[in-house]
């Protein structure tokens, strides 16, 4: 089909056209416009003019697939996987990376003013891993049959579909993992669709096997180290932790606080965060198991609120409503929201501050998954409101 260069009629499947990226959508793709429509292209950068075939049209949007780089950014580098824009585990490699660390401290200020209404200026630099390649200490193993070449495919879900691509080693991986994947590419599953998790566990903590741990031990010391100077800044004295895993922010926070109740669904995590309080001799307080919605209420009335602080780490889908509702009531002196979507996030620090019950003091973008569309946040909350009078 022949190149179009400009037009503004509707693009059709299969056209191939010359287009001028002119933002990153949240997710990694490049964003052009053609006449009214909006089209998205992966693995493209800002400023860059690209050819791309159309894939998908919606009725305000369309897809295209990179055809090739015209003109490319002067942010653009080699991707160091081979496995790069057929794997689906990574968006940014083609990125450099203090760049990387640029767009999603945007993504992240863009997120929180189009669902939450907040200003650019609370969020900060996104602080950068140390490490961004060799990371992930957990990964999750795919396998399946392949027709063609008569053989199991073991790897990683495909970007553009849900097939799986084979993939030999993961460069966002830590080096044990690669070893562990040989050995799995070795005694391969008897057939396909199966899927199983390559795990390394952190030193001198307990995890049972489906229970959560970060994804990036290099970057425990930031979240700490954030969440701990906003519990310095307030100076409260008691700590409630909750969708607390197996303790790792209560423990590491423990030492700065008087007491601390650490609240978590996952029964096999609790068991595990009272050995973790042991090990680290952290004693100054205890887990409770169950719904930190239930368990909220009794937990507060233990504290004078006005001297006690509340983490929330809950699951990507963010917290319920009756969880927001009940701090909204019981209006704790901080609340600190630790986040891996910014778009919940974003939602659920606009419940909190209804009716300026809780000031949004600032946002720090963590980048716990280097060459990956994913951000972690941290979020700190403070009181603005007094509680009304009974």
């Amino acid at each position: 089909m022949e190149l179009r260069t400009e037009s503004t009629a509707t693009p059709q499947a299969g056209d191939v056209l010359r287009l001028g990226i002119t933002d990153l959508a949240f997710g990694g793709e490049g964003v052009a416009r053609v006449g009214n429509f909006v089209l998205f292209v992966p693995f493209t950068l800002v400023g860059e003019e690209v050819e791309a075939v159309v894939t998908e049209v919606k009725k305000n949007f369309a897809r295209g697939r990179l055809q090739r780089v015209l003109q490319a950014s002067p942010d653009r580098v080699a991707p160091a996987c081979p496995y790069f824009g057929q794997c689906g585990g990574c968006q940014y490699q083609h990125l450099d990376y203090p760049a990387q660390l640029q767009l999603k401290h945007k993504q992240v200020v863009d997120v929180l003013q189009r669902i939450g209404g907040f200003t650019g200026e609370i969020v900060a630099p996104t602080v950068a891993c140390p490490r961004p390649y060799a990371y992930r200490n957990r990964i999750m193993v795919r396998s399946q049959w392949d027709k063609f070449k008569r053989a199991l495919n073991l790897g990683f879900v495909r970007a553009d579909c849900g097939l799986v691509v084979d993939v030999e080693e993961c460069r966002i991986a830590e080096p044990e993992l690669n070893r562990q994947l040989a050995e799995f590419r070795a005694h391969p599953p008897p057939k396909g669709g199966i899927k199983g998790a390559l795990r390394i566990y952190p030193p001198d903590w307990e995890v049972p096997r489906d229970s959560f741990f970060q994804n990036n031990f290099a970057m425990l010391p930031a979240l700490i180290d954030t969440v701990r100077a906003g519990l310095r800044q307030t100076r409260v004295r008691f700590l409630v932790d909750a969708y607390c895993g197996v303790g790792f922010f209560s423990i590491a926070l423990a030492g700065q606080i008087e007491t601390f109740v650490g609240v978590e669904y996952d029964h096999q995590a609790v068991k595990a965060a009272r050995l973790n309080a042991v090990r680290h001799q952290r004693l100054n307080g205890e887990f409770i198991a169950g719904k930190t919605e239930e368990c909220l209420p009794a937990i507060m009335r233990r504290f004078p609120r006005e001297a006690t602080a509340v983490i929330l780490d809950p699951p990507r889908t963010g917290c319920r409503p009756s969880a927001l509702e009940l701090l909204r009531e019981i209006r704790p002196a901080q609340v600190l929201y630790v986040s891996c979507q910014p778009a919940t996030l974003a939602r659920d620090l606009n419940a909190l501050g209804r009716e300026g019950v809780y000031e949004l003091v600032n946002v720090t973008p963590i980048d716990m998954f280097p060459q990956t569309q994913h951000i972690e946040c941290i979020a700190d909350l403070r009181i603005s409101s007094p509680r009304p009078s009974a």
